[in-house]
This record gives structure tokens, sequence and C-alpha cells, in this order.
């Protein structure tokens, strides 16, 4: 019988094949107590998993493929490191060592006391980093109970010839299997657990794999030997389809391989409208790795790197300046000679580092959205704020930068950076050390109290960049994260569309550069409307370059003008909607 699931939509595509169902290692495990005389070779046999583990990440990290996304080496990295973490193999051993625990039953009962802690965590990033936690320790309860990885089942069953097109159904999948999977014959995949943000997902886009995850109960439901199709661009599943769905979706699938033929062939035409007007598309990165997909997707440059990557899920204290330095590099020389745009650190109550290596912690506030982050946090840690503004400036020594400040409102905050700012430049100075005397100081437009004071920003920076996400966050005093009202989140809002406006139309007029970073910059469907309001510059993750391209190159400006001239003066949410519509049609 035919029947469809849902959950949600994290990398475009079409896969169709016969489901191949890979059980979570956690289950069944055996409990039992270890006599006395037997606990030193419990640990031992605990290590010993540990070591193969270890072995076994090693191995994958060496062998990474040329093609492989820049994330997986840094994933891999972070399991290696959750391997090691003294709360999960400490912890674990003094189970086996107090309560004569079998080593399963430990790592079964340490795993469970994490997961807990990471439920409770708000922001939905570090959230879904209870998956690398799990990962790790369903590799160790693999070892442990002799059963083999979830990619060596995949090969075993590839080499059978019985599927030349697999889909794997699994409770959850970590990427380091999903990059041995690549090199075999597997077409895509749907999981129980996993969100937007989940390392699972972020690899799947980087591999241009379709797949669904958070299918809640799909590994129940589905059996080995179905025939099932993931559209992964609405995230559903459709389970045993009838024989007309399943031509009309091979159609389609045939549909978008051409597409994506015909977007590749883009790729080394000049971005600029129809009338010739030049527009920069650059990329969003997190890692400097990343440079690599961004100069492959035709990127003008690197328009927003989050450095807070860089400082996050560290267990031994925040990187030192010299570290900075080498992965700056890093991103710059990745991007050959195209410019970077180098955030400062935008931490806070919701985005909080580790505090095990040395790092001051952040106490619980009541709204950490509107509590001490991003430059505001900067502020209170003078000395960690200095070490990473003499870190950029010194790697601009090796290429074009320039800073980004996020979350900026008051002339008080905005006097102070520039301040530090001249302060560091004047401590690598002292010391001897090269950099770029003429490089550029940026503003994130990302409260609209900056948009209503928008001549404080234009008369002391060098250019803006809107952060979409938290503009639009703030405006309508949203949540994104919560479910219970993250419907009402909407960019069409005519507030939103107002300061947006408001902000490229004033920044145009005062002859200061003026970008948009934050997702409507990716989305193809708001291309139009951007171009419309006097957007130049766009910056986006790698692998929506393409399609906002293709906007781009068939956009007529003078006729998006009017209609976005038209549309930012409308207040009814039905006319906008409309007006969007004819908009996009243009």
């Amino acid at each position: 019988m035919s029947f469809t699931l849902h959950g949600i939509p994290v990398s475009k595509g079409i896969a169709i094949g016969r489901a191949y169902l890979i059980g979570p290692a956690a289950v069944d495990v055996d409990h039992y107590l270890v006599d006395s005389a037997d606990i030193a070779a419990e640990v031992a046999r605990f290590v010993a998993a540990q070591e193969v583990v270890h072995e076994e990440l090693d191995t994958l990290r060496r062998e990474l493929p040329p093609d492989a996304p820049g994330e997986m080496d840094a994933f891999l990295n972070v399991h290696s490191l959750i391997l090691r973490d003294a709360m999960l193999s400490e912890a674990t051993v003094e189970l086996i060592r107090a309560r004569r625990y079998n080593a399963e039953w430990a790592l079964s009962e340490q795993l469970a006391m994490l997961v807990g802690h990471f439920d409770e965590i708000d922001d939905p990033y570090l959230r879904e980093r209870r998956a690398d936690v799990e990962q790790v320790a369903e590799r160790m309860l693999k070892v442990l109970a002799g059963r083999p990885s979830a990619a060596a089942l995949v090969a075993d069953r590839t080499r059978d010839g019985s599927d030349m097109n697999m889909i794997v159904v699994a409770h959850d999948i970590a990427p380091a299997d999903m990059l041995q999977f690549k090199t075999q014959n597997f077409g895509g995949f749907v999981t129980d657990l996993g969100g937007r943000t989940s390392h699972t997902a972020i690899v799947a886009r980087s591999f241009g794999i379709p797949a669904a995850v958070g299918v809640q109960q799909a590994s129940a439901l589905i059996r080995s030997d179905d025939v099932i199709i993931v559209d992964g661009e609405r995230g559903v599943v459709i389970v045993a389809p009838t024989q007309a769905v399943l031509e009309e979706y091979s159609y389609r699938q045939s549909e978008r391989a051409l597409e994506q033929r015909k977007l590749q062939m883009l790729r080394s035409a000049t971005t600029q409208t129809l009338d010739g007007t030049p527009i920069a598309l650059c990329a969003n990165i997190e890692l400097p790795v990343d440079g690599v997909a961004a100069c492959a997707a035709g990127a003008a440059g690197v328009g927003l790197f989050r450095t807070e990557f860089l400082f996050m899920n560290r267990r031994d204290g925040l990187p030192d300046e010299e570290e900075q330095v080498a992965q700056y590099r890093c991103a710059i020389e990745a991007m050959g000679g195209l410019p970077v745009t180098i955030r400062t650190i935008d931490v806070g109550a919701d985005k909080p580092l580790d505090t095990r290596g040395g790092a001051d912690g952040f106490e619980a506030e009541m709204n950490p959205a509107l509590g001490l982050r991003a430059i505001r946090w900067c502020l209170s840690e003078p000395q960690m704020f200095l070490t990473q503004l003499r870190a950029i400036l010194r790697a601009s020594a090796f290429g074009p930068v320039r800073i980004l400040i996020p979350m900026l409102a008051h002339a008080s905050e905005i006097d102070q950076t520039l301040d530090l700012i001249d302060d560091a430049r004047r401590q690598c100075d002292a010391a001897g050390l090269a950099y770029d005397p003429n490089l550029k100081i940026g503003a994130m437009i990302e409260i609209p109290a900056a948009v209503l004071a928008l001549p404080l920003f234009l008369k002391r920076f060098d250019f803006l960049s809107i952060g979409t996400n938290d503009l639009i966050q703030y405006a309508l005093a949203i949540d994104r994260a919560d479910s219970a009202v993250a419907h009402l989140y909407d960019p069409l809002h005519p507030a939103v569309l107002t300061l947006i406006s408001m902000t490229i139309r004033e920044a145009t007029r005062a002859r200061v550069p003026v970008a948009v970073c934050g997702e409507m910059a990716g989305d193809p469907t708001m291309t139009r409307l951007l171009l419309g309001m006097g957007l130049r510059e766009f910056s986006m993750h790698p692998s929506q370059l393409l399609v906002v391209k293709r906007e781009v190159l068939r956009a007529d400006l003078a006729a998006l003008e009017r209609a976005a001239a038209d549309l930012v003066a409308m207040v009814e949410p039905l006319e906008i909607k409309a007006a969007f519509e004819r908009l996009g049609q243009l």
C-alpha cells in the first residue's frame, strides 16, 4: 500500500530506489554487572574500542577524496575530539569501575546523560550537535558489539549487485558514513532524526545528495526493499508509489538533472542584468576550507566569514592569535586573491562557548537574543576582542580582507569598536607586524534601531551588510527557533520591506557599498525584489550561487525598480503578495 511521510527538506533533488534499512547500534545493548576481578579487563575493552574508532576516523581523514566538501575534515576532527572528551570517555570508565557496568551499558548511560544536557540548549545549531555525540557513541557501541559499521553494511549490499539504486533509511547517519556511501551506489537517504543545521544535513547539501531528515518513525514504517521516492526539496518520502506517481517523479528527476547541467554552464558567465549592470554574488562560509567550495561555485569573494565556528566546541581554550592568523590566512589563500569579509565573533548566551577550556561562560539570561551577544560581548571582553582584531589585521597581509562588526546599534558601541581597531593597529605597528593599512571596516545592519540611526553608520563605516535573519526577527519580535511563533516570521512584512529598502536607498545615496548576507540573499524568489530595491551585492551559501545568478541574468532592472517601489509602498498583506508574484514574472 502506498503512503507518504513528511520530514524536513535539507538537500534538493529526487532519489528513486529501494530502501535499505540500517538499525541503530544502541538498540538491545547488553546490560550486566562485571565481576570485580574483571573490571580492569572491561576498561581495557572499552579503551581498545576507542582506539579502533580513532583509527577509523584517522583513516577517513587521510583518504578524503578531492571532491569531498570542506566541512568533512572539520566534522571528522570534531568526532575525534568528542571521542577523547572526558565527559564521554573518562566518565564511562568511571561508571565501569564504580558501578561495575559492562562497557556497552556504561557508555549508553553516559550518552543518555549527555543527550539530556543538549536537549536543554535553546540554540538550534548547538542543540543539534547532540547528533555528533550520539554518532561517536554509536561507532563505539558497534565496535564493542562486534557489528559492522553502517558504511560497511552498505558496501556489502552494493557488492551483492542486488540493488543498483539504493536509498539508505536509518534512525540517524553520521557524516563520516555518508562520505563512504558516496563511493558506492547510493542515491539518497532518509533519517528519523536530524534538522536543517545538523552536520548530516550540511554534508548532504555539500554533496548534492537528495535527503529528508526528521522523518519520524521512517525506519519503523519503511521495510527493506520497499520502492521509495525521496523528494529532497519538499522533505517528502513516498513509499510504494503507484506507477503514475513513479513516472511523474522519474520525469521530474530527468528535468532536474537537465536544469543542473544548464546551471553549471552559467558558472563562467559574467554576472550582470539584462542592461549590463554588474552584480556581485559572494559566498557565506563557516570554516576556512569552505573557500574552496566558494571558488568552485564562481563566487566573487566571501561576503561573510562566520568566525564564531573557530571558537566553539573547543576543550583546550579559545584559539590564540597565531592559530587565528593561520585559519584566516587559509580562507584568504583559498579564495585566490578575491576579497574576504571576516565578521568578528558573534557569540553570546544563545551561542555559548565551551567553558571547560578556560573561556568565560555565560550566565543564563531571560531572553538570550536580547542579551550579551555579538559586539556587546566582545566589548565586555576587550582582550579577547583585541586578539581577534590583531589576527584579522595580520591576515590581511596575505590578501584582500574586510572586517565586519555584528549587532551594532549605539554610537558608543561604534566608537568603542573603532577605538579598539585603532589599538590593534598600534599594537601591530609596535611589534613590527605587517597588515593592510587600507583595510575596510563595515557594520552589520540587523537591528531596526541601526536602520533608523543609519547616518551614524554611513558616517563611520566603509561598507554595510544587512543581516536579514536577525533584522526580521528583531523587527517582528519573532524567535524563528520557537515553533509556536515561527509562522509569523515574514520577510514580506511591510515593516521589514521598509527597513531593507531604506537601508539600501540611503547607503546607495551616500555611496557606501551595501550587501545582503542573510537567507533572503540566497532565496531566488527574493532576487528580483532585492535588485529592484537597488541591491548590487548578495552573499549566500555557495550552493545557492548559480540559481541566484540565473535570476540576475534574466532581470530587467528598470521594470523591477518600478515594481519594487510600488510593492514597498503597500501595507496590506494580500496586496503585497499579489505584487510580489507579479514582480517574480517580470
